[in-house]
């Protein structure tokens, strides 16, 4: 017997092979990179990184540096030893700045409440079958993003209207874009329309369902089409350049283009000096710079968040 359990073969389960570790695949099917190269890809996002926030923090800092080191360091600060604000008080304390800023707020204000009253409705109606001149106003609407008028002949509108000289001339001929009408109205065609079917047998009007079904449902797209006419009124300073004579009407944008771009020098009946002590003109710049990107940038956080959405929802998709 001991011959024969010593032959026999153990009856125990032999244990199962240990499973080999497989990645997990992507979205698309693929296996993620190996170590090296997500190692590369970190390295080359930190320097990509490095060089964007490099001169946005010199800028920042030399519009922050004593006279001193502005001048010790050649006109351009990476690492302030001290914060002066001598250069931020005297541009926003009053002056051809301050009435800058103010006259860039108004047109972002007024001109994107415009642009996007108008973009809304104009794509509503073309959203909606039956609409009145519907295909007409949607191949000239198709026209216009295909083909955009020169500078003479959009100066010679403006001049014919008499609104030279006027900050309507700054509004006014880039309310619409015709991209922006057809994303809105991309988006307001994939709202169900047997929701808007319901609204008009309860007895709704047009204007009705455009205001409390249409716009609440879309506040994710027209988010990021405010932003993108909020940014085109703020940044926009050839309009102003073109149209305006008057320097005193200028927005932020044109005086940036004046004395920094242009390196033209301020003097302090332009500016709200304090203790009689004048800034050095690398600090003004660069104050004037930080300016007027500072609002942009404290809004879009807020509106970050819905650019997938709101741009992907809209779009025309495969």
């Amino acid at each position: 017997m001991n011959d024969i359990a010593s032959t026999t073969p153990s009856m125990q389960p032999k244990a199962a092979p240990r499973p080999r570790r497989r990645h997990r695949p992507t979205a698309l099917g693929t296996p993620p990179p190996s170590v090296p190269v997500r190692i590369l890809k970190a390295i080359a996002l930190t320097v990509a990184c490095a060089l964007v926030i490099f001169p946005f923090l010199g800028v920042i800092s030399t519009s922050i540096s004593s006279p001193q080191a502005v001048v010790k360091a050649g006109g351009f600060v990476i690492f302030p030893d001290s914060i002066n604000l001598d250069a931020y008080r005297a541009i926003l304390n009053g002056g051809v700045i301050s009435r800058a800023v103010w006259v860039s707020i108004g047109i972002t204000v007024a001109g994107t409440t415009i642009s996007l009253a108008v973009t809304t409705t104009l794509a509503y109606s073309l959203s909606r079958k039956g609409s009145l001149f519907q295909r007409p106003i949607l191949f000239l609407v198709l026209g216009a993003l295909l083909f955009t008028p020169g500078m003479i002949p959009s100066y010679l509108v403006v001049k014919g209207l008499g609104m030279l000289d006027s900050y309507w001339a700054l509004i006014l001929p880039t309310a619409v874009s015709a991209f922006n009408v057809i994303i809105v109205r991309s988006f307001f065609m994939g709202i169900p329309s047997e929701l808007i079917e319901s609204a008009r047998i309860d007895g709704a009007s047009e204007w009705r369902i455009f205001t409390r079904i249409v716009l609440p449902l879309s506040k994710a797209s027209l988010a990021v089409i405010g932003l993108f006419y909020a940014v085109g009124y703020w940044n926009s300073f050839f309009n102003a350049l073109l149209y305006l004579n008057d320097s005193a009407k200028w927005p932020m944008q044109l005086v940036l283009r004046s004395y920094v771009v242009d390196s033209s020098s301020l003097s302090s009946s332009q500016l709200s000096i304090i203790d009689g002590a004048f800034p050095p003109q690398q600090s003004l710049q660069m104050a004037i710079l930080v300016v007027s990107v500072v609002p942009i940038l404290v809004v879009y956080p807020f509106l970050q968040r819905h650019f997938a959405k709101g741009v992907l929802t809209g779009a025309v998709k495969g």
